[in-house]
């Protein structure tokens, strides 16, 4: 059984790094003060983020001991490995410093925003309140400039998350961190644990900026193939009469809510729009941006981060996908991994050679580590380009940037081969209620959206509280997409895995089931940060 005294977090990267996030430990209580207005109002007869049903759901969680936490979100200059560059982060790191939790705690967290622009925290995976889920427009104000918010909640259910903001295209900047909720009953058994962040990287290299690569995109690759969208009738203005045309989904809520005037994103850098990256295993085309650089917990592949260990060390890997735009197939040189977890929840232990991760996703595995060093290697699928970290357990020289382990071309386990560990597994029951959604957009006019409506945050999805649901993911369009549930974790079929986030292939159907059984408002969208922003997500309510 591992305890907390042999629990060791290897490398400096992500355990002493972060100057803008400070903790403290205190006592009980759910003070709700300070939390800011109250969420936005939207259609009658659906439960609100604040209603007396949200507070009666996190009762039933029994919020424990309180975790306090400061964060300040603020422009930076970032070290990559080589590159410095500015862009928004997290204190001073990248990624963020971790926020590490044990089941059953509050959290207590407050996001001071030195930004120049509105902001937001999402928590990737967690089964929250609603009204702390982080999703401006929806289920809270916006977080202003200069303004600050506690986020208070119980984390309940143990696993590997994380967390980043809800508004725009701020996600691929670097405002991102990991969420570790400990399992007081830990039933694996291990000696040492590293949190590895993946990360493909654009902003502040050569002038680029997220914003400036959504504007790119968002005039498409030529002709005007809609796939039958349904554009509204603003013709892209918002009701002050703000040209609205090249700002994203969250972005032009926000606009509408505050006073405060966001940056209109200006042409800089150049051209990011990505030709001609194909992969196999995403059903063709692999994605839409070139990176300049992709990353393993902040750092380029010619300045790894090094992980250090004793040869017979048994090592927990919690891996994460905080990209925006970039599958990554993922290997250990000269090791076979053991996977243990799934976006959080355990399953069946099964090895493999290699895993692959779609934006949002994360896998836990468990390695014994062989004398020597190796390439900790994450190839972007289908980009042609790897970010890599190191394993040493002894000495000998590293192996080279363009080393690729062989494991990578080895067996490599998707989700659906795996199945849920029997304490987590969803009960048999034919769903209640069968929500269809259409994926649907092209690269032609980049107008992505959900059943061919671009996001409208009063548009609802109706369920009620206690019904097995199953989301039926229709994709017709020509790219994948990581579809990812707000608030609850769903089951794949046959015994399948409990997750949140789950890969979508070109023209296939991905039928998953959860139990309603977290009220409020809650988003369903794409992970893909420009193909979500573009308007491929949309809202699941709970009717009162």
């Amino acid at each position: 059984m591992r305890t907390p005294t042999r629990r060791a977090v290897l490398g400096t990267g992500i355990a002493v790094a972060g100057g803008g996030l400070l903790a403290a430990c205190s006592g009980t209580g759910m003070d709700h003060s300070g939390h800011g207005d109250k969420p936005p109002a939207g259609p009658a007869g659906y439960v609100s983020p604040d209603g007396k049903e949200v507070a009666a759901a996190e009762a039933e969680r029994r919020p424990g001991s309180v975790r306090k936490v400061k964060l300040t979100a603020t422009p930076t200059r970032l070290d990559l490995g080589g590159r410095t560059v500015r862009s928004w982060a997290y204190g001073d790191a990248l990624p963020g410093k971790e926020v590490r939790v044990t089941a059953g705690d509050t959290l207590a967290l407050t996001l001071a925003n030195h930004l120049p622009q509105p902001t937001s925290l999402h928590w990737h995976g967690l089964a929250l309140r609603n009204d702390m889920d982080g999703v401006p427009g929806l289920t809270q104000q916006p977080v202003k400039a200069g303004a600050s918010f506690e986020y208070r909640f119980a984390a309940a259910h143990p696993g590997t998350y994380w967390f980043h903001p809800h508004s725009g295209v701020q996600q691929d900047r670097g405002l991102y961190a990991p969420l570790i909720v400990e399992d007081p009953k830990e039933p694996l058994s291990y000696d040492k644990e590293w949190v590895v962040v993946l990360d493909d990287w654009v902003d502040g290299v050569d002038g680029s900026t997220p914003d400036a690569v959504l504007a790119e995109l968002s005039k498409g690759m030529g002709g005007m193939d809609h796939d039958g969208m349904d554009m509204g009738g603003s013709g892209g203005m918002d009701h002050g009469g703000h040209d609205m045309s090249q700002m994203s989904m969250t972005t032009r809520t926000t606009a509408r809510m505050t006073t405060q005037k966001s940056p209109s994103p200006k042409p800089s850098g150049p051209s990011r729009m990505m030709m001609g990256a194909t992969s196999d295993l995403l059903g063709g085309d692999a994605g839409d941006v070139a990176y300049p650089y992709y990353l393993v917990n902040g750092r380029t592949a010619d300045d790894p981060q090094t992980f250090r260990a004793e040869p017979g060390d048994r090592v927990r890997i919690r891996f994460i996908n905080a990209g925006g735009d970039t599958a990554f197939r993922v290997a250990l040189g000269g090791h076979r991994m053991t996977v243990t977890h799934t976006d959080g929840f355990p399953v069946e232990h099964a090895e493999t050679d290699a895993l692959l991760l779609g934006m949002g996703e994360r896998y836990d595995v468990l390695v014994t580590a062989k004398d020597g060093a190796f390439p900790l290697t994450a190839l972007a699928e289908g980009k042609k380009q790897s970010a890599r970290a190191l394993l040493r357990t002894g000495g000998g020289a590293a192996p080279k940037p363009s080393a690729r382990p062989e494991e990578l071309d080895g067996k490599l386990l998707r989700a659906g081969q795996l199945k849920a560990a029997d304490s987590v597994r969803l009960k048999p029951g034919k769903p209640d209620r069968t929500v269809k959604l259409k994926l649907t957009g092209s690269m032609a006019g980049y107008g992505w959206a959900l059943n061919g409506r671009k996001y409208d945050p009063a548009q609802r999805y109706p369920v009620r509280a206690g019904e097995r649901v199953r989301l039926s993911f229709i994709n017709g369009t020509q790219m994948w997409h990581p579809m990812h549930l707000h608030g609850h974790t769903f089951a794949l079929g046959d015994g399948g895995p409990r997750k949140d986030t789950a890969i979508v292939l070109p023209g296939q159907t991905l039928d998953v089931d959860f139990d309603a059984d977290n009220p409020g408002l809650w988003m369903i969208h794409c992970h893909n940060v420009y193909h979500a922003e573009s308007g491929m997500m949309t809202v699941l309510g709970y009717r009162e």
